[in-house]
């Protein structure tokens, strides 16, 4: 069970401050990695929380690996983001305060593949031709991140 998890079962949906990476990783045409998530129904960038005794580069690439199966020899800290506009409420309840590192992941390696826990599909999409439904948060970092 991991530490979210955990902390869950004590303070039920209460918000939470949950401290996490997510990654941005492009293909040879320069087109973004997207999960489509199945708790959410969004597409969203590949990462999650971070656990105990991480640092925030081996949450980008644990997260990574284990949402798409890929692995990058390096990631980059390009921001952070956190406050109000990182607030989320899961479809089940459950509330969280997010304060994401953003990274960009260079020499990667390896065939997607969904997890079948978290992610009904992976998809590269152009900055010019993103899906109508990404969640608010991805939303926000491209803006951001992109200028």
């Amino acid at each position: 069970m991991d530490y979210v998890q955990r902390m869950r079962r004590r303070i039920g949906t209460q918000p939470l401050i949950v401290v996490g990476s997510t990654v941005l990783v492009e293909n040879e045409q320069g087109e973004l990695l997207f999960q489509y998530r199945k708790d959410t129904q969004e597409w969203g960038l590949p990462g999650g929380a971070m656990e105990p005794g991480e640092t925030l580069e081996q949450t980008a690439a644990r997260e990574l690996e284990e949402d798409t199966g890929l692995v990058a020899e390096d990631v980059q800290l390009v921001a952070t983001f956190s406050g109000e506009d990182f607030f989320y409420r899961y479809p089940y309840g459950d509330e969280v305060f997010n304060v994401i590192a953003c990274f960009v992941a260079s020499e990667v390696r390896g065939e997607l593949r969904a997890d079948d826990e978290e992610t009904l599909e992976l998809r590269y999409f152009s900055r010019e031709s993103l899906p109508e439904n990404i969640d608010k948060r991805a939303r926000i970092i491209l803006e951001r991140v992109s200028g």
